[in-house]
This record gives structure tokens, C-alpha cells and sequence, in this order.
């Protein structure tokens, strides 16, 4: 093989041979880049996602009303005393004694406000053994979690001295502590240990430190950049912590693929021979188009989340579109500079126990040849079997069930706030997580106004919604009221749901919709939740439209190929529903759920079907135009179909393979979270992306694509006005004959 010029065309190849010739231009434009979304971001500031951004409908009206009036919600606290087996009942002295010390505690500490007893409030429940102390913490509700540790104190000392009674807080401020303590760092340290994890599989995979230091140090400026420009971007769309997790999972896992596939190129390239310069336009031509193709589907397909009108998922959406661009295009940018001015240096701090291991040379996989050689012996049978497989495996997604995840499903019973949020729901169904009726009138106190109020509480009771108590709070200078509705069936989603229906649709239009001039939205945590399901299922035809229509539509300009388009679309889906398979037969079903620690999950939480299908989708994508463009390459250079497949497979198994296993690692480490909804996440990823590596790509794809033969690359005629995207690179002179296809296009052979 020569090291002569090769014709070369498009963007990544213009961008990489610029770079080349410019190296320490481009590395300083990338550092000014980085250094300046950075500065701008944080000059800027970042605005987050507001509770009236959240949703629409009732739940979004009712936290606009409360921000118009100025309102400041504090953080409810609620303290359960319970008599134990055999203990007093609330009428007893012993029982008074205990609530009267817990409110004189609470009050000592100054840090609370507005403290109710429940022989004021009626908080006792029907069987006389269970009573609230009510009180909210004093300041901002969304630091009360940092100065609600004295309450929590006084009332652990009044337990001490009432041995015969539960005496436990829950609430707003202490939900806030405890999880912050419990899963705070838990956080932290998955977000921490992704770097050095990926790091350790590139120096197996590269056997040198500064080759695998590179696309370790891409990921995390194209992640640091992308966070200033979060900051600006957030006036425009607000943005949220959410966001800023997923924008970390998204950016370190396409960062270090898209270097990783250009380096692995670069350095084959030269492997075989070529000098400096014609490897990294060979590398520039083939990987980093590939990384073009691939990071715009992946943005495309991150567009979807945009059209959801759920202000969360338009945050992760926007984040994620930001990264994977950033991380694009410092790939084709300063990527080949950095190499260009790294030379042969870049197999500095070679592993010693791994000095065997060359980052270039032959990059077939023995292990994916022998797969490959039993695979295009038997396609059709290949494709029997994988596609069975997989089918069987995302059987059980037909019956998934999604809601939002109570306390207990969260979290299990693995904290004792849990098991106080059990007790007062069975004892005051409904009462930790009341429906909140937001009611604005012109004069909140005009007698038809406080009579439909009475006439709202009390319909509440007699219509079975609840069983009480039902309290109204007033503030008469804002004209507001909030009316708290504790829902019968409590916990479990299914039955406050009906009652929030019954609220809404009768109770509500019976009273309050009577009188002229009142807005009365229903929020909570069940009227939320059902909110965001219906906005929810609502977007999901056109959100998953626009990603396969666009994603299809990138796939065919990119590759001139109806067949390649298509094939890569139903890939994609198999590999998406395989995992959607998993992840009901795991934390549904409770298959293998110990293995994960998920038991008695029982459903999915609502966001991440949604979620899951947009990012797999873009991240599939990688593999997949990688290596199909392997196999498109070899095709053009003259090798028959089933060896351009058997070539394009096994020579990107090790980097796909690399891959793969360091979005895996990643994805794993947040499967091991405590909270379910954020295991749930990860267990979805790792095993989508484990899927798609192996069975789509090492076995489905190379068997349609030696069955499909030369219709791989079929293009009506009617497509080949089509603008040409694809690249021409051919470092092997070879003068093939050329077909044509009666109804496609001329296709080299």
C-alpha cells in the first residue's frame, strides 16, 4: 500500500486537513472556545426550569397563580404520634402529655412556625391510636432541608422520653435531608468515578497513556464547554440539574467514542505503513465522517425531546443536542491537530504488562472473525435466531406499566422516613401527599366565596375523595386560598388518581365552578403525576415520528442507500425494545431484580420509555454508521459484499467493542444508585448498549447485509437528485468494474 494522495471530499475531511496544517490554530481556537463558553456561562448565570414550567394544564395554572402573588410555599413538616401495640389512645393523658412535649420542642427550636396540634386541627385518625403535629420550617422552602436538623433533634429527644408511642418526623425539609445525606454523595461519586472508569478501559484498549488520556481530555472540555453554554442558553430555555446529569452521561459517552474512533483510524493507518499526513486524511475522510453522520443523527434524535412540551425533557433534550455538537465538532476540529502535533508521542506511557499491545497494526478480533466466519455461512439462519432473540427478550415491554414512583418505590424500605411515610398514609390515607387546591378570587373573603370553600370541603368528605381532614389556609392580601385534600387511596397511585378525577370532575364544578370569577387548579404530587402522563403519551407519536423520519432521512443522504436507511432504523428499534424487554421483566416483573436490588418496584417510572428511545436511538447510531461506513468503504475498494461485510465488521470490533464497554461501565455505575428511578436509567442503557454491540452489530447486521447482496446499496432513480453526502476515499488505487442496477443507481464492483 502507497502513501500517495487520496482524493478526499466533504466537511470532516476539509476540517481535519485544515487542522493539520494549522495545529497550533486550532488547538487555540478550541481552548478560546472552551475558555470563553465558560466565562460567558457563568457571567451569564444559569436560569433552572420553574414549577410553572414544568407542566401544563392544571398543574402549571396553579404554580402561576402562586408565583403572580408572591407567594412562598414553606416546607410542611408533619410529626406521626403513634401508639404502639397495647399503647394509649389519643384521648389519654399519657398521649396528650406526648403531643404537648412535641409542640413545645418544636417551637424551642425557633426554626418553625404555624404549629398546629390535632386537638386544634382534627389530625386523629379513626381508630383514636394515630395524631399529626403540623408545622411548616421557617425560610426559604428550598434550603428548609439545611435547617430543619434541630427540629428533627427536639423531636428524637421527646421519643426518648415516650417509649410507649412512635414519636417520627417526615415532611418537606426532612425528606429533603435525608435523601440529600443518603444519595447526595452516592451522586457525586457516579459522576466522579465515569472519568477514571473510562479512562482505565482506554488504557487496556490503547496500552499507552497519552493515547488514552485524549479522548478523556475531548469529553471533558467538549462537557465544560457545553456547561457554559448551558448558562447561556438557559435565558432562552431554562435549564435544570437534571439536564445537567444526563448532558455528563451523554458528553462523556460520545466524546470518548468519536475520539476513540478517529484515533483508532489514525493509527492504523500509519500502521500499515502510510506516513503522517495520509493517515490522518484517511482518518479524517472515513472516522471523521462517520462522526459527522453519527453526531448529527444523534442531535436530530436528542431534537425529539423538544417536541414534548414538558420543560424537563426540554432541558435534557437541548443539553444533550449542545454536547453531542460540541463534542462533534472538536473531533473533526482539534482532534487531528492534537495527533498531528503528537506524532509518534501519542504511544507515550505504553503499560508495561501490556507492552505486546500495539495501538495500530492489524485491528481484527479473532474473536469476532470466528463469530463473523459462522455468521455469513448461515445468514438466514443468523437472523432466525438474533431476531428471535431479541423479540423474545422485549416480549414482556408489551405489558408495561409506567407511573411516577412513590416514596416506597423509590427508595424501598432501606430508610426509616420511609417507613413514617407507610404509617401516616395507613393511618391518614392520602395525608402525607395531598391534592392542593390553588383558589384565586377577586375578594377571597366575599361570602359566596367563603361558602363555596365550606361547600367544597365538605363535598370532598361526602364524595368518598376523602376522608379528611380536609384544612384551608388563607391569604387575604394576595386574594388566594389553599385548600389541602388528603386523597383516599393514599400511596397507591391507581385509587388517588380516581379521587383526584372525582375532585376535578365533580366536587369542583358542583362548588367553587359556581361562583364567577374563581380559578380553583388542582396540583399535588398525584395531580402532577397525572399531568405529566397525559402530556406525556400525548407527545410520544410525534416525538417518536420526528427521530425516525429525521433519522431515517440522515441515514439515506448520508450512505445514497434506501436499504441502508431502513435496515438501520428497524436495528435500532429492535435494539431499543430489547431493552424496554429488560427493563419490564426486571423491575416490573421482578426478574433478576435482587441481582439489581429492585425489588417490589412493579413499574416503570413515567419519563424514561421517552427518554430511553431518544437517547438509544442517537447512540445506536454510532456503532451503526461506523460500521456500516467500514463495509461501504470496502464495497468501494472492490471486495464483494460478503467480504466488504465480513472486512467492515471485524476490523471495527475492537473499537466498537471498546466502546461499548466503556458506555456500559458507565451506565452500570449509575445502575448501582439507591434510588430506583436512576438504576432504572442505567440498567436501560447498559443493557441497550451491550445489545446493540453485539447481537445488532456483530451478528443481525452483517447477516441481512450478505443477505441483501448488491441491494444494499439500492437508490431509486427518483432519489438521485438527492444532494451526494457520502465520502470518497479510496487509499487502495483499484480500477473496479462498474454495474448498474436497472431500477437503482451505478454501484461499483
Amino acid at each position: 500500500m502507497g502513501n500517495g494522495e487520496s482524493r478526499v471530499r466533504g466537511l470532516a475531511a476539509r476540517a481535519g486537513g485544515w487542522s493539520a496544517r494549522h495545529r497550533w490554530a486550532a488547538v487555540g481556537i478550541w481552548v478560546l472556545f472552551v475558555v470563553l463558553a465558560m466565562g460567558l456561562g457563568s457571567a451569564a448565570g444559569r436560569v433552572d426550569v420553574g414549577d410553572s414550567d414544568q407542566l401544563k394544564g392544571e398543574t402549571s395554572t396553579a404554580a402561576r397563580i402562586i408565583e403572580e402573588a408572591g407567594i412562598e410555599e414553606p416546607a410542611g413538616e408533619t410529626v406521626l404520634v403513634q401508639a404502639r401495640d397495647g399503647g394509649p389512645e389519643a384521648t389519654d393523658a399519657g398521649f396528650r402529655s406526648a403531643v404537648a412535649a412535641v409542640v413545645t420542642a418544636v417551637e424551642r427550636t425557633g426554626e418553625v412556625t404555624d404549629v398546629t396540634s390535632p386537638y386544634e386541627s382534627g389530625t386523629i385518625s379513626k381508630d383514636g391510636r394515630s395524631a399529626l403535629v403540623q408545622f411548616d420550617v421557617r425560610g426559604d422552602s428550598d434550603t428548609a432541608g439545611d435547617r430543619v436538623q434541630p427540629v428533627l433533634k427536639a423531636v428524637e429527644d421527646v421519643q426518648k422520653d415516650h417509649g410507649s408511642l412512635r414519636i417520627e418526623e417526615i415532611g418537606d425539609a426532612s425528606m429533603m435531608k435525608t435523601f440529600d445525606d443518603a444519595f447526595g454523595d452516592d451522586f457525586k461519586k457516579a459522576e466522579y468515578s465515569a472519568v477514571p472508569v473510562a479512562l482505565g478501559i482506554l488504557l487496556i484498549a490503547f496500552g499507552a497513556l497519552v493515547a488514552a488520556l485524549l479522548p478523556v481530555a475531548l469529553a471533558i472540555t467538549a462537557i465544560m464547554a457545553t456547561m457554559g453554554l448551558m448558562g447561556l442558553v438557559s435565558h432562552l430555555q431554562p435549564m435544570s440539574d437534571t439536564a445537567n446529569s444526563v448532558m455528563l452521561l451523554v458528553g462523556l459517552a460520545v466524546g470518548v467514542d468519536y475520539c476513540l474512533f478517529y484515533l483508532r483510524r489514525e493509527r492504523e493507518e500509519r500502521a500499515a505503513g502510510r506516513d503522517a499526513g495520509t493517515a490522518l486524511r484517511i482518518a479524517a475522510a472515513t472516522s471523521g465522517r462517520a462522526i459527522v453522520v453519527s453526531g448529527v443523527t444523534v442531535c436530530v434524535a436528542m431534537a425529539g425531546m423538544l417536541f414534548t412540551g414538558l420543560a424537563e425533557f426540554e432541558a435534557m433534550g437541548l443539553a444533550s443536542l449542545m454536547v453531542v455538537a460540541v463534542a462533534m465538532v472538536g473531533s473533526v476540529t482539534v482532534l487531528p491537530a492534537l495527533l498531528s502535533l503528537l506524532g509518534e508521542r501519542v504511544e507515550k506511557g505504553r503499560l508495561p504488562f501490556l507492552r505486546g499491545r500495539r495501538t495500530g497494526g492489524s485491528t481484527d478480533s479473532r474473536f469476532w472473525t470466528a463469530v463473523l466466519k459462522r455468521v455469513l455461512a448461515r445468514p438466514v439462519l443468523s437472523v432466525v435466531v438474533a431476531t428471535g432473540a431479541l423479540l423474545a427478550v422485549a416480549a414482556p415491554a408489551v405489558g408495561m406499566k409506567t407511573q411516577n414512583l412513590t416514596l416506597d418505590q423509590e427508595f424501598g424500605d432501606s430508610l426509616p422516613i420511609v417507613q413514617t411515610y407507610d404509617r401516616v398514609n395507613e393511618a391518614f390515607p392520602g395525608g402525607s401527599e395531598p391534592a392542593e387546591v390553588v383558589v384565586r378570587a377577586d375578594d377571597i373573603n366575599a361570602p359566596e366565596v367563603r361558602s363555596a370553600l365550606a361547600e367544597f370541603r365538605e363535598r370532598a368528605i361526602g364524595s368518598g375523595a376523602s376522608r379528611g381532614p380536609v384544612e384551608i389556609k388563607l391569604h387575604d392580601q394576595q386574594n388566594v386560598a389553599f385548600v389541602y385534600v388528603p386523597l383516599v387511596g393514599g400511596s397507591d397511585q391507581d385509587k388517588a388518581g380516581e379521587s383526584l378525577d372525582k375532585l376535578r370532575d365533580e366536587v369542583r364544578p358542583a362548588t367553587l365552578g359556581e361562583v364567577d370569577g374563581v380559578e380553583a387548579p388542582i396540583t399535588g404530587q398525584v395531580a402532577g403525576s397525572k399531568d405529566f402522563n397525559d402530556q406525556l403519551v400525548g407527545s410520544v407519536v410525534p416525538v417518536f415520528a420526528f427521530v425516525v423520519v429525521f433519522a431515517f432521512l440522515v441515514m439515506l443522504l448520508s450512505f445514497r442507500s434506501l436499504t441502508v436507511a431502513i435496515t438501520s432504523i428497524v436495528l435500532n428499534l429492535l435494539s431499543v425494545g430489547a431493552a424496554y424487554g429488560i427493563l419490564v421483566a426486571v423491575f416490573q416483573h421482578g426478574w433478576g431484580a435482587s441481582l439489581v436490588g429492585a425489588e417490589g418496584v412493579g413499574a416503570i417510572i413515567t419519563w424514561l420509555p421517552l427518554f430511553l428511545f431518544v437517547i438509544l436511538f442517537g447512540l445506536s447510531t454510532d456503532y451503526h454508521v461506523f460500521v456500516v461506513s467500514r463495509i461501504r468503504e470496502a464495497r468501494l475498494r472492490g471486495r464483494t459484499t460478503r467480504d466488504a461485510v465480513r472486512h467492515g465488521v471485524v476490523t471495527t470490533a475492537g473499537v466498537v467493542t471498546s466502546a461499548a464497554v466503556i458506555m456500559v461501565a458507565v451506565f452500570g455505575i449509575f445502575g448501582t444508585l439507591s434510588m430506583q428511578s436512576m438504576k432504572q436509567m442505567g440498567v436501560g442503557l447498559a443493557a441497550a448498549v451491550l445489545i446493540d454491540a453485539t447481537v445488532i452489530r456483530g451478528v443481525l447486521l452483517p447477516a441481512v447485509m450478505t443477505l441483501l447482496g448488491e441491494r444494499n446499496w439500492y437508490l431509486p432513480k427518483w432519489l438521485h437528485r438527492m444532494p451526494d453526502l457520502t465520502h470518497d476515499e479510496s487509499p487502495e488505487p483499484v480500477t473496479p468494474p462498474v454495474s448498474r442496477d436497472d431500477e437503482g443507481e451505478r454501484v461499483p464492483v
